[in-house]
């Protein structure tokens, strides 16, 4: 399908997909560059097929429209997606790196989103990574990314080594990232409790969703969106487990405010709405549930694209649950528009 959309009853329908991962087709050897291992590297294997390794373990096999923007396009073309949004694969985050090396490779990834976008203007946006280990400099390249290289905001994992996202120290790269009215996209990554997940893929089926309602959780509970109100953040699948423990950690809140409430004596069920989720949840009626808890505006789509825990065809849970044509198109490209910052006729044929 080309940029002029799905017909429905209000007009064309498009889909901005918020939730994409890709990489350049190669980077410098990281281990020789900073003298240490732990970094991804990059074995082309097999004709548009690579495998990612740690230290030359295997982390995971990727397909060329990982870093293939003309795969992606062709990809985007066959499924009706208009606009797919970048930002890295989390695990090349590395913030337990030293920090100075974690900047550099943040600023390669981030020159290579720019130059995917800046060639496909039209059917890219883009999000940096930033070196979070180290916030002074985690500041400069966030005002690198958003004035310099046009990025509409940037990607972060659901925690940074030992700090929670309520951690003083992360406090500037948000304060930051309001001001430049930049907006975050929060990932879930090492997983909590991982290590005694070593079967059936618990860290990813477990894991992941646990460790967005702790992001969500340590941002309620500090009051950073009483202290930064415009600042926009969403958050990966859905939000994780938190809508179906929200009433779990509203009834907490109510009942031990001497443990909730030490720095924010705000409800927390009173955020929903305050911030945005992707629709990634794979089922319908949990789709619907999450609509009625954070409202029709506040749901970008999101498939995780181009990897195995994604939707295949991004929109499809979103036209196949029972809302309003309205609805859907705001979860399918508009509340985006507002996530990002950007009009739609930017990227839109505009109607006549």
């Amino acid at each position: 399908m080309s940029q002029e959309g799905k017909k429905s009853e209000e007009g064309p329908t498009y889909r901005i997909d918020l939730h994409t991962h890709i990489l350049p087709k190669s980077w410098p050897d990281l281990k020789e560059k900073y003298g240490y291992g732990g970094f991804v590297s990059l074995e082309h294997h097999h004709p548009c097929k690579a495998k990612m390794l740690i230290d030359g373990k295997l982390f995971r096999v990727i397909d060329e429209n990982c870093w293939n923007p003309d795969a992606r396009i062709k990809d985007c073309d066959d499924t009706g997606v208009s606009v797919q949004v970048l930002s890295t694969v989390p695990v090349m985050f590395s913030y337990w790196a030293k920090p100075e090396h974690a900047l550099d490779l943040s600023r390669y990834l981030n020159d290579h989103i720019a130059q995917v976008v800046a060639e496909n203007p039209k059917r890219f946006v883009g999000l940096g990574t930033l070196p979070m280990q180290s916030p002074d400099l985690a500041v400069k390249e966030l005002r690198r990314c958003v004035e310099d290289l046009g990025l509409a905001g940037v990607q972060i994992g659901s925690h940074v080594n030992d700090w929670n996202l309520d951690a003083p120290e992360l406090f500037p790269i948000f304060e930051e990232a309001e001001r430049l009215n930049a907006c975050i996209f929060v990932h879930p990554w090492e997983m909590v409790g991982r290590d005694k997940m070593p079967k059936y893929w618990l860290p990813w089926l477990v894991g992941m969703p646990a460790e967005t309602c702790l992001a969500i959780c340590s941002m309620i509970f500090s009051g950073l969106f009483e202290k930064l109100p415009k600042l926009k953040v969403c958050f990966a699948h859905g939000g994780g487990s938190f809508p179906m423990t929200v009433g779990r950690i509203e009834h907490g809140f109510q009942v031990r405010p001497d443990l909730c409430a030490v720095d924010n004596n705000v409800s927390p069920k009173s955020y929903c709405g305050k911030f945005w989720v992707d629709s990634l949840v794979h089922d319908t009626k949990v789709l619907e549930y999450c609509v009625e808890l954070f409202g029709p505006d506040k749901i970008c789509l999101g498939s995780d694209y181009p990897f195995p825990l994604g939707e295949d065809r991004p929109g499809t849970i979103i036209e196949a649950a029972t809302l309003p044509r309205r609805t859907k198109d705001k979860l399918l490209f508009l509340n985006a528009l507002e996530f990002l910052g950007l009009d739609k006729n930017d990227f839109f044929p505009v109607s006549k």
